[in-house]
């Protein structure tokens, strides 16, 4: 170990210190002091522990790996470095073959022994994906941008093409401006999708983008599909190769007639009706690698595509999405569409939302035609315009929450009432919240406790809070066997008492309408 080079220690204490900070510019001030310090080769490990990645990808360990070693009693003063994770990371992604499992467990647990209770923390975010700091990628690329003295929209760039935050940072302090623009779209690098924010109804959508193409939001898979001459290859949203799992979309795309070929879609299950299955049954297809002939023979994948990211060698990300979807229209099938108008008016736009949902569908996307397709970003030209549900649960449980949000209780345990006796738990959430809401919650909650399990503080279930979801759904993981998706909190609702909170019985007929009209066809 090389105790010259820079500790995780101090990586972990600039994560903290970020997680304080709510001005933007501070945050990122606060990681460029620190980037622009370290050593060259540590330079792109720090951007990429900080963004929440690790450069290696995945390393074969996730949840019950990481929990079994949270017990380990830590070290006072840490000595891990940076370099120690980066070979720790390539030890575990090296390990194959009989006793795997094994091996891992014990270079991970060398690599735990020797770290401290916050770093220990750390690492099981780091590996888990759950690096929630405020330090997103898109403020480290920042970050990397100010220590090397470069424009921010050319590392931003760099990133949305590469997709790889230690490799953009690496580039970006070796090679400067000359190397980053020379980082362009490669073929079976997937690059990171655009993301769209959520409009509170369709009204709010039109009044935000003034004349949007608007298109049906489907509830399927996020698919982006490569092709060079015959080869297709699939990814999903986050970047991992699904190909095998789908072999209806490379036998859709490979004899289209361009030499490449990079596209954006969603893919799911479809009734013989042309419905869609619930999610869940379409993921049941989804990135299965065993007995995808027999599964395809009964649970057949439709794909249907929403953008055109390059073309026949042409980058198409700086194109107007109009000129983008053109471009799709021209190669792709009719039936592999997405479906999609340009409305005269408002009223048109709501026939064409209802058309959606009598479809089966979540509800519509509002888009700006003349936007570039931002890679990795949440923006404001694409919104999502979705129906939703409520129900008045009642709060069993907080847990307190992680990064900005570690001083109050935020993650809410939600149970409908029995009308048996007690309560029927349906899911957790920490979404919708305001920062008021995280303190008065806070302190009603606390004032509420009567026992506490690790990080879960029990309450006595008083409080009643409404909260919108989009769909019941199947879930193994509660005694009820249902839980909500998408749940997030919409108000509190001191009007009304536990007793007077929805009761299971109203979930469970929720769920069977639910199944009752994917299976009828009707809408109503």
């Amino acid at each position: 170990m090389d105790t010259s080079a820079t500790t995780l220690e101090t990586l972990v204490r600039l994560s903290a210190d970020v997680t304080t900070r709510p001005s933007r510019r501070d945050k990122i001030g606060l990681m460029a002091d620190v980037i622009g310090r370290l050593d060259r080769e540590e330079t792109a490990l720090a951007a990429s522990y900080l963004a929440g990645q690790i450069p290696q990808g995945r390393v074969g360990v996730g949840p019950v790996l990481v929990d079994a070693l949270r017990g380990l009693v830590p070290v006072e003063q840490g000595r891990l470095t940076l370099g120690d994770l980066d070979r720790t990371f390539d030890a575990l992604l090296a390990v194959k073959g009989a006793g795997a499992q094994a091996q891992r467990r014990a270079l991970l647990q060398a690599l735990f022994e020797k770290a401290t209770r916050e770093e220990q923390g750390f690492l099981a975010r780091l590996m888990l994906g759950e690096l929630r700091q405020g330090a997103v990628e898109a403020l480290v690329m920042e970050a990397v941008a100010r220590a090397a003295g470069l424009d921010p929209a050319l590392v931003r760039r760099a990133l949305m093409l590469s997709g790889d935050p230690a490799r953009v940072t690496r580039t970006a302090f070796d090679t400067g401006a000359a190397g980053l623009s020379a980082i362009g779209l490669e073929l079976f690098r997937p690059i990171l999708p655009m993301l769209a924010q959520p409009a509170e109804d369709l009204d709010d959508a039109l009044s935000r983008l003034a004349a949007p193409d608007l298109e049906f939001k489907l509830d399927g898979a996020r698919v982006q599909v490569h092709k060079r001459g015959d080869e297709v290859r699939v990814y999903s949203r986050q970047g991992h190769e699904v190909t095998a799992a789908v072999p209806e979309i490379p036998e859709l795309i490979a004899p289209l007639p361009v030499a490449d070929l990079v596209l954006d879609g969603e893919v799911l299950a479809l009734r013989a009706d042309g419905r869609p299955h619930p999610f869940q049954t379409s993921m049941r297809r989804f990135g299965r690698r065993l007995d995808v002939a027999r599964l395809r023979a009964e649970l057949p994948l439709s794909v249907f595509f929403f953008d055109c990211i390059q073309c026949d060698g042409t980058l198409l990300i700086d194109a107007p999405a109009r000129e983008r979807f053109a471009a799709l229209a021209e190669l792709v099938p009719e039936r592999a569409l997405i479906p999609r108008l340009q409305p005269i008016d408002a009223a048109d736009a709501r026939a064409f939302l209802a058309r959606a949902i009598a479809a089966g569908h979540e509800g519509i996307m509002a888009k700006d035609p003349a936007a570039p397709y931002a890679a990795g970003a949440r923006g404001r030209q694409w919104l999502k315009i979705k129906p939703t549900q409520t129900l008045d649960l009642v709060i069993l449980a907080a847990e307190r929450g992680s990064g900005r949000r570690s001083r109050w209780l935020s993650n809410l345990h939600l149970g409908a009432r029995d009308p048996a006796g007690g309560f029927v738990m349906l899911g957790k959430t920490f979404k919708g919240l305001t920062d008021a809401m995280l303190t008065w919650q806070t302190e009603r909650l606390s004032a509420l406790a009567v026992a506490q399990d690790g990080p879960v503080v029990h309450v006595r279930p008083e409080l009643v809070v409404e909260i919108a979801f989009n769909e019941v759904q199947e879930s193994p993981q509660y005694p009820g066997g249902l839980a909500l998706r998408f749940a997030r909190v919409k108000r509190y609702r001191p009007d009304k008492t536990a007793d007077q909170a929805d009761d299971i019985a109203m979930v469970q007929a929720l769920f069977r309408s639910q199944i009752a009209y994917s299976a009828s066809g009707r809408h109503g």
